[in-house]
């Protein structure tokens, strides 16, 4: 049988051939070769890293507009509740008045009736005087504010004002001796306190 002489390899180098300088192993096909992405590169996209920065950027901005816009309403409401709470609290304060006046508008109308007797019998205008009065006093207390006019009692710097001190043999030291001008309503509802003298103490 004739032999043939086999050609050589051209896949597998020669080892005894020399390998020029600065060139490395030949590549391989099974492995990925180091360079740009051939996506990117086709589409002339840049990569994700090319992008991050301006896009956290652009998301810090976006949150701090949403808080500012938040922040700005935030102090529109509390500026209408404020102004809501104002005019509600006027308008309590108008009722309150008017309740207040329209309860004294009988002692008015009784004032005026005690006035066109003058003429009559002076015994009847001062019992007419002392029903007003009766009838103010009462109105006062109704609305939390009861009269003190008290003697004899001991002297309580709360309700009482001292106006002088006097020597009275039938009186006890420092109970209150006369009551110059009544007070009216207790602690922090008092609209004052009644002007009194004092027996003097031993």
């Amino acid at each position: 049988m004739p032999t043939y002489p086999q050609e050589p390899d051209r896949a597998a180098p020669d080892p005894a051939e020399p390998v020029p300088e600065g060139a490395g192993p030949p590549p391989r096909g099974d492995l990925p070769q180091p360079g740009p992405s051939r996506h990117g590169a086709a589409n002339g996209e840049p990569g994700p890293d090319a992008a991050g920065p301006a896009s956290a950027e652009d998301e810090y901005t976006t949150a701090i507009q949403e808080l500012e816009d938040r922040w700005r309403r935030a102090l529109a409401d509390l500026d209408n509740l404020r102004k809501r709470h104002a005019r509600e609290l006027e308008r309590e304060r108008a009722v309150e008045r008017a309740r207040t006046a329209a309860a004294f508008l009988p002692v008015l109308d009784n004032l005026e009736l005690a006035l066109t007797h003058a003429g009559a019998d002076p015994g009847a205008i001062v019992e007419g005087i002392l029903a007003v009065r009766d009838q103010a006093v009462n109105v006062l207390e109704l609305l939390g504010y009861p009269r003190h006019a008290e003697t004899g009692v001991a002297f309580d710097p709360a309700r009482h004002e001292v106006v002088g001190i006097v020597q009275d043999p039938d009186a006890t030291p420092g109970t209150v001796v006369e009551v110059l001008r009544p007070g009216y309503g207790d602690g922090e509802r008092q609209l004052r306190p009644a002007a009194v003298t004092v027996a003097k103490r031993e």
